[in-house]
């Protein structure tokens, strides 16, 4: 599988910035109404909105597919092909614990992480292992974030800082709760990001409804300076305090 994508595309996409979010190359705003539901005011009883700290590491993934464990990068390509040292790190990893992700995914799910063993723009001391998830998916379906809670606990797979579950909650409220982070961020949190899900109705006649994840959107801090402290000379680790 060397050179080509075992999942025949990428592992995870582009999430939508907030207004007055720093804008990266190739990013871009979500609509005004996801903005009014995610930070002002939520439609109605059936949404959710789930907000987490915004975690400063590598995009990757591990897949299961054909029952084999994948590690792969964020652009869907196995990891020990990639250019970056930090990433065949990862690959090995993963290989490492085979059972524990063979056991956690389905078929054609894949677990998407931070990849936290080299600093990016912002530095840790890790309470934790290095491997911070965040979704599972199966093709472009997120499973609901209680559901990805109760899988991954009996793993002891680590979540991004949960700061709020319930209301829509302002990008000054999210940034001022993510002021000490949970994941022994040095310097200050790079952004939040916020989960919309919604208690779908799938049948108007006999009133049958269902959770899904309805859209993400994220907040990055203006003055947030994309890969710091990453060089093609050397890589600066986090450090580790666990």
């Amino acid at each position: 599988m060397e050179g080509k994508k075992p999942l025949n595309r990428k592992s995870y996409g582009s999430i939508p910035h907030l207004p007055d979010s720093r804008l990266g190359e190739g990013d871009h705003k979500c609509s005004e109404g996801q903005a009014r539901i995610a930070t002002g005011k939520k439609r109605d009883k059936h949404d959710l909105i789930i907000v987490q700290e915004k975690v400063d590491g590598s995009n990757v993934g591990v897949a299961k597919l054909n029952n084999e464990i994948l590690p792969i990068t964020r652009a869907g390509y196995l990891a020990n092909t990639s250019p970056y040292g930090m990433h065949h790190k990862f690959y090995d990893w993963v290989l490492g614990q085979k059972k524990r992700f063979s056991e956690l995914l389905n078929e054609g799910e894949r677990i998407c992480a931070e990849w936290m063993l080299v600093a990016h723009g912002t530095k840790y001391k890790l309470p934790h292992e290095p491997f911070i998830a965040f979704d599972i998916m199966n093709g472009t379906e997120r499973i609901i974030f209680d559901e990805f809670k109760d899988r991954t606990m009996p793993y002891d797979i680590i979540h991004p800082q949960t700061i709020s579950s319930g209301d829509s909650v302002s990008i000054q409220d999210a940034m001022k709760a993510v002021s000490f982070s949970g994941h022994g961020a040095i310097d200050p949190v790079e952004g939040c990001v916020w989960r919309v899900e919604r208690n779908k109705l799938m049948n108007k006649h006999s009133g049958d409804r269902k959770w899904v994840v309805d859209y993400l959107v994220k907040y990055v801090r203006a003055d947030k300076v994309d890969g710091l402290y990453l060089s093609k000379d050397k890589e600066i680790y986090n450090e580790f305090v666990v």
